[in-house]
């Protein structure tokens, strides 16, 4: 089912998966499950829901920009969504995957190793505290960590000027932007586009928030943890 399911999905989404890729997809669902009994990674289970609100929802981000062989960083990486699921589609992509919890980060590099994927580390760091990445990636990605202002002082800072910071969101996504747009500015990003799609197989339509670095983030950005969260800019 599940492989039925992500071939009509990502036909449907204009993008092309051979049969390494869904074998990969295969390994990584019976992985989570797995895991999923001894670590809460996520509360998505089942080959259909794993399919389409997971690995089709975040390959819907490869509709709006190329990332083969780019550096990119998911930022607050989870399980893996969306990096590993762009790897997969995207094996030449440079991927950073950091998480802030280091059994998350354990489990990325497991699975990773058991994907047979190469050209990927899996960091155990805070965002604000990684500040030797700072500049260094094409694009930054990122779903489900926090609101979209207090995601871009997160992720801005690590993308190269003229890279993309692409922010997957839900329903909320235009009210999150308003909030957003003097935060993105004093960052050195450029609000490109939001584009909603629809999540095959589903009722859903989610929305990418493309965000163009123009300038070098100003030095005092992020600020520390404790200071974003009371004061968001």
């Amino acid at each position: 089912m599940l492989e039925e399911i992500l071939r009509a999905g990502l036909a449907e989404l204009g993008l092309y998966c051979d049969e390494q890729a869904l074998d990969r997809f295969r390994r990584y669902y019976e992985i989570l499950e797995e895991q999923n009994k001894v670590m809460n990674l996520t509360a998505i289970s089942g080959e259909e829901d794993v399919a389409r609100l997971h690995f089709l929802d975040c390959a819907a981000l490869l509709r709006f920009t190329e990332l083969e062989g780019k550096r990119v960083i998911d930022v607050g990486s989870g399980a893996g969504f969306p990096g590993l699921v762009l790897k997969i589609l995207r094996p030449e992509l440079d991927l950073t995957l950091l998480d802030s919890l280091d059994k998350r980060v354990r489990f990325l590099a497991q699975t990773a190793e058991l994907l047979g994927l190469d050209g990927l580390s899996c960091l155990h760091r805070r965002a604000e505290d990684a500040a030797e990445l700072r500049g260094q990636f094409d694009a930054a990605v990122s779903r489900a960590v926090a609101r979209l202002d207090t995601l871009s002082e997160l992720c801005l800072p690590f993308v190269k000027t003229g890279g993309l910071f692409l922010a997957m969101k839900g329903p909320a996504a235009a009210e999150e932007l308003d909030q957003a747009r003097r935060a993105i500015r004093l960052l050195g990003g450029r609000v490109e586009r939001c584009e909603e799609y629809p999540v095959p197989g589903t009722e859903l339509r989610h929305c990418a928030v493309l965000v163009r670095k123009e300038k070098d983030t100003p030095p005092q950005y992020p600020r520390r943890w404790a200071q974003i969260k009371k004061q968001p800019l």
